[in-house]
């Protein structure tokens, strides 16, 4: 059985609130397991916090074929949006995450003054163009309607992926955090901003959407043959990695799980799953 319980993106929204206020009055709080991870209670089981595809998929497979071997005990809590992990881990509702890349996380941390770390990189997935109603670029043109993610890291990250293939043109200077102000020449297209995980069932309703590989994949999209466009993996800084709040990083469980999901097990699992939508974002250890 899969120890998950899963929170719908209607309950993460009314709980963020509450969550946020609560991680700003245990941040800096001595008692808290966080503050020293070696001296956790290693007989509890690690909580992680993770967006269903393909992050608590791939915890899943480490706690059902690895953890026991390990003597790790690990539960997974599955969340469906992009903020709720973070103030979670922040509160201490969870022990770590796993959904996020850096961009992300710095951007998180400097608008919420929460104080959560990378642990150890785990996977990759490619941000993508899809579209229902052309299946070319050649055939997206003026007037058109093209709907990207409205979170600051990601919007700028699908801009990119849409300059970089001749899509739009970007004013000089524009970096990872480039906004709608930023596109020098959108060549008649019209951008919908949209909240990440709405990005698929917009399809219908926009001509072509720049969609998350996770999003993606959850929708039965598969990125590396659907995708008009995809994300190259060689250089790309959007690895996605099990995080924790400062100071938790030396948990004895905690270093168990970055060892496994850095493991030639895990490497093995994401590419024969994913076929390329998903890619391991480590060289596995033998």
């Amino acid at each position: 059985m899969r120890t998950v319980i899963k929170f719908s993106a209607a309950a993460a929204a009314t709980a963020a609130l509450t969550l946020g206020l609560s991680a700003c009055g245990t941040a800096s709080d001595p008692g808290s397991s966080s503050a020293d991870g070696a001296s956790a209670d290693t007989s509890k089981p690690l909580v992680v916090a993770a967006s269903p595809t393909p992050h608590a998929d791939i915890l899943n497979f480490v706690r059902e074929n690895l953890a026991d071997k390990e003597g790790l005990k690990l539960e997974v809590k599955e969340f469906t949006d992009y903020v709720l992990p973070n103030t979670a881990t922040q509160s201490g509702e969870v022990d770590a995450n796993f959904f996020q890349h850096k961009p992300y996380l710095d951007d998180f941390n400097k608008k919420k003054g929460t104080d959560i770390v990378p642990v150890v990189n785990v996977e990759l997935e490619p941000l993508g163009l899809y579209s229902k109603k052309v299946k070319d670029l050649k055939e997206l043109t003026a007037g058109q309607s093209v709907a990207i993610p409205n979170d600051t890291t990601n919007e700028g990250r699908a801009l990119k992926l849409l300059a970089d293939n001749g899509v739009i043109t970007l004013n000089d200077g524009a970096g990872s955090d480039a906004n709608l102000a930023d596109i020098k020449d959108a060549k008649g297209l019209k951008f919908k901003e949209l909240e990440a995980a709405t990005l698929p069932r917009a399809l219908n309703d926009v001509d072509a959407a720049v969609i998350n590989g996770n999003y993606a994949i959850e929708a039965d999209l598969k990125p590396a043959k659907d995708a008009l466009v995809l994300e190259k993996a060689d250089g790309n800084p959007y690895a996605n990695f099990l995080a924790v709040k400062r100071g938790a990083e030396k948990d004895p469980r905690v270093e168990k799980l970055a060892k496994l999901l850095n493991s030639p097990e895990v490497k093995k699992y994401i590419e024969d799953t994913y076929e390329g939508s998903v890619v391991p974002a480590f060289g596995a250890a033998k």
